[in-house]
């Protein structure tokens, strides 16, 4: 222990939280002597209370401060949060403190926002967990949007390692968490595997060849030919795309010869392996149901999705040789309809005999592969999540629930779980209004949204 008086510069801790919740154990518990007064009465801490210590080589200042209660007009609550602000503004780092033992309280969710507007790091410790059993209730302390949380218990002291640990590693070196998912997103986003699917003789290889600008693969008038799939790696403004050209997908009736099933299995298994399928659809022929079934395949795996109109200059305005001049709105519509369930999904129309319109495929696959992996923390999700209105989603008053509170759980594709009053399926109404104002609030431009239901 160094004194206060010690010449070494200390990292300063501020520990805040509302009343009764165990700061001044966890102040304790940090400076290893009973410096601050403990009791069940709350408010007995209202100064800031100085501690120091040392960990892991590095000197500790820690602020114990007392109960907030945001908006608490009262001269002593107000008193306590004017010196409370004095240690925030001081802090290189905030450790926020809870009662895992009790029900989150509005007073929580207050406090939280305001220390977030704070900028500085933010650690949440949710103390009083003393079992296994109650550390696995923590979750529904994410609603309070802080990434950084830590089940301990200040009277045993556990937990509480990990706590420092993680605060010095944030303050001396970054987040490594972070860092290490930064480099990993950057690794993936890096090399973006992208499927080209659809039917026989729809142009798929015509679309690799000139995507890659090579003969890499067979383009023939013959439906089927290409039967493995073909990949080609393409470096394009600092950004590598595997292309993949799969085999035709074709109804099973029509699929006899063994290795054309064969090609056809690999053909899924493929798309599954991919992060962004380029659905080809014959501009001449039009959007058929076999198109929606294989653009059902990739939706429901998951796969990001981009419409590609190929033939457009055989049927497109502007063409003497055109077979049937088509106006470019309406032909987007007829696959909007056709297509209902790839709302999200961009449509491009393209000639990839004559190149034409190909310059926009790139700029839309970087754009889709980003939304593909953006993350909206839980604090965004849940200010949005305050903003609408449910009532408007048209569900039987039987199939209702009670929303709490929503968290983004995985990208690629998005994944958000909506905590509520009870374990049962989403009524499809509330996943359809959802979607539609996650899309409206935050994009995710050419990926599904996946919602699961979680009774908290």
């Amino acid at each position: 222990m160094l004194s206060p008086n010690s010449q070494t510069a200390a990292l300063t801790l501020a520990i805040v939280g509302r009343p009764n919740v165990g700061k001044s154990t966890l102040f304790n518990r940090l400076i290893g002597k009973r410096r601050a007064i403990v009791g069940d009465e709350p408010g007995i801490t209202r100064d800031r209370l100085y501690g120091e210590t040392d960990w892991q080589g590095c000197h500790l200042r820690v602020v114990d401060t007392g109960g907030i209660i945001p908006e608490d007009k009262e001269f002593i609550p107000a008193e306590i949060f004017r010196q409370a602000r004095v240690a925030l503004d001081e802090a290189d780092a905030i450790i926020m403190v809870v009662d895992g033992r009790t029900e989150l309280a509005a007073p929580d969710l207050e406090l939280a926002r305001l220390l977030q507007r704070a900028g500085k790091p933010l650690f949440l410790a949710v103390n009083k967990i003393d079992t296994l059993v109650q550390e696995a209730d923590v979750e529904d302390f994410r609603r309070l949007g802080i990434r950084a949380m830590f089940p301990v218990s200040s009277e045993q002291g556990t937990g509480v390692a990990e706590l420092l640990d993680a605060i010095l590693g944030k303050i001396n070196a970054g987040d490594a968490e972070e860092t290490e998912a930064a480099e990993q997103t950057a690794e993936e986003v890096h090399e973006t595997k992208v499927a080209i699917i659809g039917r026989p003789n729809v142009g798929k290889s015509t679309l690799l060849n000139r995507l890659t600008g090579t003969d890499r693969a067979i383009v023939s008038p013959v439906p089927g030919t290409t039967r493995d799939a073909v990949d080609e790696l393409v470096e394009h403004d600092g950004r590598r795309f595997r292309f993949i050209d799969t085999a035709g997908i074709r109804r099973k009736g029509k699929t006899k010869l063994m290795a054309e099933k064969l090609s056809v299995v690999m053909a899924r298994k493929h798309l599954e392996a991919a992060d962004v399928a380029l659905l080809v659809v014959d501009a001449v022929e039009g959007v058929t149901a076999l198109d929606a079934n294989i653009a059902g395949y990739a939706h429901e795996s998951g796969r990001s999705l981009i419409i590609l109109v190929n033939k457009w200059d055989l049927v497109g305005p502007g063409r003497p040789d055109a077979k049937k001049p088509a106006d470019r709105s309406k032909f987007e519509q007829q696959v909007r309809d056709q297509l209902k369930f790839l709302a999200y999904a961009p449509v491009l129309f393209v000639s990839a005999t004559s190149g034409k319109g190909m310059e926009k495929v790139f700029s839309v696959l970087e754009q889709v592969a980003a939304e593909r992996r953006k993350r909206i923390s839980t604090s965004e999700m849940n200010r949005f999540l305050e903003r609408i209105d449910f009532d408007r989603a048209s569900v039987p008053a039987s199939k209702r629930v009670k929303i709490y509170y929503l968290t983004q759980a995985a990208v690629a594709p998005p994944t958000f779980i909506l905590f509520t009053d009870r374990p049962v399926k989403l009524h499809f109404s509330y996943e359809r209004f959802l979607e539609n104002q996650i899309r409206r609030a935050f994009g995710f431009l050419g990926t599904p949204i996946w919602i699961k239901n979680r009774a908290r």
